[in-house]
């Protein structure tokens, strides 16, 4: 008996279909399971886990941060780099904070929980932290010592030309200290939460100050990375941290020294990329070698 046209259409389709499901829906996830089980796979397929005491504690793709209960950094170990994914390392949420060159000017509001800081700003913030927790010099090109920002507002007689007539620190507010005092002679005011200096026709112009050339502190350790989740920093950066992680270890810095250099990978293929430090790894390594008492 011949089946009608349009039934034999139907049941063309569902052999079409279930032998794709086997195919794609079983034998190839399965033929994948299996070789993430061969060795030399089977670490990376189950997320290339770190363990302590035999207990898994992360990932050695995914950073963590090192910090107390209120968010302090834990003394005794390396520092990972800024995050900007959700509240630090989330893998939800990997995400930068999608901030350029030209987020120099803050948000600042009268409702602490409406303000917002510039690129520039978290930057000098972290350099600051950062400079203070290792003592190094935290200076930084265009930033104040308070750490923000160092940029005016200028507001001239005609517009973008003229004699200056005010002259306000973006991103300072009471009870700040105007970084500068006066600026071709005009005072420096302090900005007012709410007052948009550019709208109100203010020239934006940054103030590079007596900073440093080439700062103390890494750019990994002022800035996340694009994903928000890497858990590598720079050996400049492991090496600014070393004398900290030593002091509180009791342990001579040459023995903390060597630990980062066994923890550090060089450039893909001998040329690609930069050297790098992983800091969990790092960090378990330093609580089998020297644990504090």
């Amino acid at each position: 008996m011949r089946l009608p046209t349009w039934l034999s259409a139907h049941v063309a389709a569902l052999r079409a279909l279930l032998v794709l499901t086997v195919l794609l829906g079983l034998a190839y996830p399965l033929a994948l399971v299996g070789a993430g089980r061969l060795p030399g796979l089977r670490d990376r397929a189950d997320g290339s886990l770190l363990s302590s005491d035999g207990r898994p504690v992360g990932s050695a793709l995914i950073g963590q941060v090192f910090t107390d209960a209120d968010g302090e950094p834990l003394r005794r170990y390396f520092q990972s780099r800024p995050s900007a994914a959700g509240d630090g390392y989330d893998p939800t949420s990997t995400a930068a904070s999608n901030l350029g060159p030209e987020s120099v000017v803050d948000t600042l509001a009268a409702d602490p929980r409406e303000s917002s800081r510039s690129l520039l700003s978290q930057v000098c913030a972290r350099s600051r932290a950062v400079g203070e927790l290792e003592g190094v010099d935290g200076r930084r090109p265009y930033c104040t010592a308070d750490g923000v920002g160092a940029v005016l507002a200028v507001f001239r007689a005609d517009g973008l030309t003229g004699p200056v007539t005010r002259v306000v620190s973006v991103n300072q507010s009471v009870p700040a200290i105007p970084f500068l005092t006066a600026y071709q002679g005009v005072a420096v005011e302090l900005a007012r939460p709410g007052e948009d200096l550019v709208v109100a026709g203010g020239l934006i112009v940054p103030v590079r100050g007596d900073a440093p050339q080439a700062p103390a502190v890494p750019a990994d350790a002022v800035t996340a990375s694009g994903s928000g989740l890497d858990p590598h920093i720079s050996p400049a950066y492991a090496d600014i941290q070393v004398a900290r992680v030593a002091r509180e270890r009791g342990a001579d810095p040459m023995v903390v020294r060597r630990l980062v250099a066994e923890h550090t990978r060089g450039r893909a293929l001998g040329f690609m990329g930069a050297p790098a430090v992983d800091v969990l790894a790092l960090n378990l390594a330093l609580d089998e070698a020297l644990p504090v008492a």
